[in-house]
């Protein structure tokens, strides 16, 4: 029997069925003998509506009395979880984050994790219990409430799996698992058994919603293997874990992400002196709106036009500084498109096979889809192209590297 971290998002636990649901569940994995810690998010809906109900009161709320109203959401599932385990004669208790000792830094709403003080979990579950803990708060050294930001229910998961050492980290979720890519824009996208941790982040960082950044991160740094699995239909979801498959072909290509959200610029005629690519993406830093991708390309005039991506939310404030900026260089002009999309394809297997992104960029070709920029790793290449072709690109990348055919089963000679 086996110690187990289980997270349930907001959508699983989005209402008092849900939660029922979710304890019957949660019974069941502890009556085969494993111990058990939840982690769960607030019920859907539940933070926007605090968030709406603090800037009602408050136009710019206060980060720290936000990070106490926001925390309460959390509190709530735990307790109605709890109530539910214990009406089904499974002793369970909930713990918050202070009263697990979650020590964070005290950078309210976006705090990190420094320590986790095990003992009072590691008591519960030898007197039997069900440990249900609030995801996505902490508290720092002089006991202020802490919240982790986005994606911090996932991340309270991953550290305490850490942390117990479980063998294992469930992420349960409205999917059953990561696919080779959206099936709602490929019918025959397929669920991957397995993925690595470097696959995921990349997966993760393009556009792909399963998991956030932060919590593969911390499962890669600390050897957690993590599990996605669908709340409510049984099945094998997908592992991702430090090593791949050794009785499988490793496929060259794992994966295809994809994000909408993206927004180019572009500073034409700047001076080719050094420091030029400081002095555009300086103020786009201070402004605190994050590069994606960045090209810069010296012509024969020894003159620079420097491109570069950011979200698309971002867009408006960015061109506004670019605009003084390219005043500033003396640039020739200065241009921007909105209507763009980042296509990545992401597997391991690169690194041992050649012609990859020719691959790539010959299929996208034959479509008549333009690429706008080109960026690459060990593991992936993106390409930016018009917004218009995402899906058809997406489509077609699939087909072309055969994503939708299981792997090969391999014999050992």
């Amino acid at each position: 029997m086996a110690l187990l971290v289980q997270k349930f998002g907001g959508t699983s636990v989005g209402s008092l069925e849900r939660i029922q649901r979710v304890a019957e569940k949660v019974k069941g994995f502890r009556a085969q003998g494993h111990d058990i810690v939840v982690v769960v998010s607030a019920m859907s809906g539940e933070t926007n509506r605090l968030i709406d109900m603090a800037k009602a009161v408050q136009q710019q709320p206060c980060a720290r009395e936000m990070d106490v109203l926001l925390s309460t959401g959390e509190q709530v599932t735990i307790a109605l979880l709890s109530m539910a385990l214990n009406d089904i004669d499974c002793p369970a208790v909930s713990l918050t984050g202070s009263q697990v000792a979650i020590t964070t830094d005290s950078t309210h709403n976006k705090a990190r994790i420094q320590t986790i003080d095990t003992h009072n979990i590691e008591a519960r579950l030898k007197a039997g219990q069900v440990v249900v803990v609030a995801g996505f708060q902490g508290c720092d050294n002089a006991g202020a409430i802490t919240t982790l930001g986005r994606g911090g229910s996932d991340t309270t998961a991953v550290a305490l799996a850490a942390a117990l050492k479980a063998y294992e980290c469930q992420i349960y979720t409205d999917v059953d698992g990561v696919y080779t890519t959206d099936p709602r824009v490929v019918e025959d996208a397929r669920r991957l058994s397995s993925i690595t941790f470097e696959e995921m982040l990349e997966m993760a960082s393009l556009g792909s919603k399963v998991l956030q950044i932060r919590s593969v991160e911390f499962a890669g740094k600390y050897n957690v293997n993590l599990r996605v699995l669908h709340t409510f239909q049984d099945g094998p979801g997908t592992l991702i874990t430090l090593e791949e498959e050794s009785k499988m072909e490793s496929p060259v290509v794992s994966g295809i992400a994809f994000n909408r959200d993206e927004a180019k610029l572009t500073i034409k005629g700047v001076p080719d002196i050094p420091g030029v690519a400081f002095r555009i993406l300086g103020p786009i830093s201070r402004a605190n709106i994050e590069v994606d991708m960045i090209v810069q390309n010296v012509g024969e005039d020894q003159s620079t036009d420097f491109t570069f991506t950011v979200h698309r939310n971002d867009y408006q404030e960015a061109m506004e500084i670019v605009g003084e900026v390219a005043k500033e260089l003396s640039a020739n002009h200065y241009v921007g498109n909105n209507k763009i999309a980042k296509v990545s394809i992401v597997g391991v297997g690169m690194r041992s096979h050649a012609g990859v992104a020719t691959k790539m960029f010959e299929a996208l070709a034959a479509e008549g889809i333009n690429i706008e920029i080109i960026a690459t790793s060990e593991i992936k290449v993106s390409v930016v192209i018009s917004e218009k072709y995402l899906e058809l690109a997406v489509r077609t990348l699939h087909s072309t590297f055969e994503l939708d055919k299981e792997p090969v089963e391999t014999k050992d000679v």
